[in-house]
């Protein structure tokens, strides 16, 4: 119901230990669905709406993907993987969103995103060069926005209020991101996200369910083709999704070729598998980071949809130790929650 939200229960996923105490609690919820959206395993309450944040970009592609735009402009691989991605604002990123808007034939003026430091410094803790100048091309959201754009070029729609929440894009995004979810329109929470686009507020499983439904690509009855590029592209160009150094990235090569998977700001996460036709989605309440990436290691390991190798490879990811300023070990990190059976 659209009050469910006032009925949140979240449970303790992640700890931070400081010698034999527990200093810091991080709460959340899991939800684990398969293609039907039935929750098969759960920790907190599975259905507590959240704001979906960048998770949905696939979807908010969708009206360009079932329009025929990726061929209607030539859009490779690597372009619709950039309509999905949070990126770091590379230099490969850059180049990628200057190609896409010339195949659309407009410039990055354009663009609505607005302007923020690249992810590249400020979650890769890199210093700023002296002078380096920003536009809205390195905004982390800027091929979501090329999308957009791209789809209003193909379809006659007006550039300049395309963000507005009444223009046709919008609302034939919001129906699609509904469906995805099979959800109703009005169940949708909307509100603003941080590149000015509308974003929406929805159950959790039903996040999971809409990642479920992307990896299970041509299979599904409704979105089948688009699913299928969208979740293709995605998995061969994870570098593009995020970028150098990012969880995204890593996630992906883990999984080889089999998860799907998408951050978004405030402690969202979300990761589908191919082979099974199931997806997870978790958030994390704090939106402390690496507590969502522990509780995203921990949810892939306790399912069994890790190997010895893959544990090793996202090892770094449960940031188990916690050292000080001087390398000291002086705790750990780790996940108290057990998935239960639904």
């Amino acid at each position: 119901s659209k009050n469910s939200g006032q009925h949140m229960t979240f449970e303790p996923l992640v700890e931070h230990t400081r010698g034999p105490l527990a200093e810091i609690i991080h709460a959340g919820a899991v939800a684990l669905v398969d293609t039907t959206g039935r929750v098969l395993h759960s920790a907190g309450d599975p259905h507590a709406m959240t704001f979906t944040r960048s998770t949905i970009k696939p979807f908010q592609a969708l009206p360009f993907m079932q329009g025929g735009g990726a061929a209607h402009f030539g859009f490779a691989p690597q372009h619709i993987a950039l309509l999905c991605a949070s990126h770091n604002g590379e230099d490969m990123h850059v180049k990628q969103i200057d190609d896409m808007l010339k195949k659309i034939g407009i410039t990055h003026r354009t663009l609505q995103c607005g302007c923020h430091v690249p992810l590249l410094f400020s979650y890769g803790g890199q210093t700023i060069p002296t002078g380096l100048p920003f536009d809205e091309r390195y905004n982390n959201c800027s091929g979501k926005h090329t999308g957009f754009l791209a789809y209003c070029v193909q379809h006659g729609l007006p550039l300049e209020d395309h963000l507005a929440p009444t223009h046709a894009l919008q609302k034939t995004i919001r129906t699609h991101v509904a469906r995805a979810a099979r959800l109703d329109e009005d169940q949708l929470v909307a509100g603003t996200d941080g590149c000015s686009a509308p974003n929406y507020a929805m159950p959790l499983s039903r996040l999971a369910l809409s990642f479920a439904r992307l990896a299970s690509g041509r299979e599904d009855s409704e979105f089948g083709e688009s699913f299928e590029a969208l979740g293709h592209a995605m998995g061969t160009h994870p570098e593009m999704v995020s970028g150098t150094g990012r969880n995204d990235l890593a996630f992906t090569q883990a999984g080889r070729g089999d998860w799907v998977t998408k951050v978004g700001a405030d402690g969202v996460q979300v990761l589908g598998s191919k082979s099974r036709g199931e997806a997870f989605a978790i958030k994390i309440i704090d939106a402390n980071k690496p507590a969502l990436f522990a509780a995203t290691v921990e949810v892939l390991d306790q399912l069994g949809w890790m190997d010895d190798a893959q544990r090793a490879e996202l090892r770094v990811w449960r940031a188990q130790e916690i050292r000080n300023a001087r390398g000291l070990l002086v705790g750990e990190r780790k996940p108290v929650f057990k998935l239960s059976v639904d």
